[in-house]
């Protein structure tokens, strides 16, 4: 029988923690931030997938969603692998696994959907079901993680097919929130401006 290592290494109990291949870097580095918050997306996602898993209405969701949604989240491990990855001596980043198939599918996904709407006729409110809320909320999780990705893009080169997939992605929560919320006949929330 195969011992087993224990979780807890305790190399990181000073704030530090290791970045692929050893480099140590602070736990507070734009970084590891960047990288954390798509690890923090990532489990938005199999909360979702938790939430939508018994739920035969929602079947209709594009690409057999429970399989498109670990798809989702294994292109999300790639990236914060990826991420974690020091840079050459030369300053390189090394080649980023996200291409263009990758996102053109994700393109693909959320046409389909949006086929599925009406044009939108306001701007519309975070809510609905549970599961369309918890859309929301990887939705602007995955704001962030653009957010932060894109100020890391300042201090090392990131490729753009990374910036382009995560841009997207935050698209395809949108039409998801408001995709099952039409399946579950449940009325968007229009924004109501009261500054008139």
């Amino acid at each position: 029988m195969t011992k087993k290592s224990k979780i807890y290494t305790k190399t990181g109990d000073m704030g530090t923690t290791s970045l692929i291949g050893g480099k140590r870097v602070k736990k507070c580095s734009l970084r590891l931030d960047t990288y954390g918050t798509i690890d923090e997306l990532s489990a938005h996602i199999g909360l979702l997938r938790s939430l939508l898993i018994e739920d035969k209405e929602l079947a209709a969701l594009p690409s057999q969603s429970m399989e498109f949604f670990i798809w989702l989240q294994s292109r999300l491990f790639d990236i914060g692998t990826h991420l974690a990855m020091p840079c050459t001596q030369q300053g390189e980043m090394p080649p980023c696994s996200i291409t263009e198939s990758h996102v053109q599918h994700l393109e693909s996904a959320i046409d389909w959907i949006d086929q599925q709407l009406e044009p939108l006729q306001a701007f519309i409110l975070p809510g609905g079901t549970i599961e369309a809320s918890q859309c929301h909320v990887c939705r602007t999780v995955c704001r962030r993680a653009e957010r932060l990705v894109t100020a890391l893009a300042e201090e090392v080169p990131i490729s753009p097919l990374l910036l382009a997939f995560i841009n997207r992605l935050s698209d395809f929560w949108f039409v998801c929130a408001r995709f099952i919320n039409k399946i579950k006949t449940v009325d968007e929330i229009s924004w109501k401006n009261d500054c008139n």
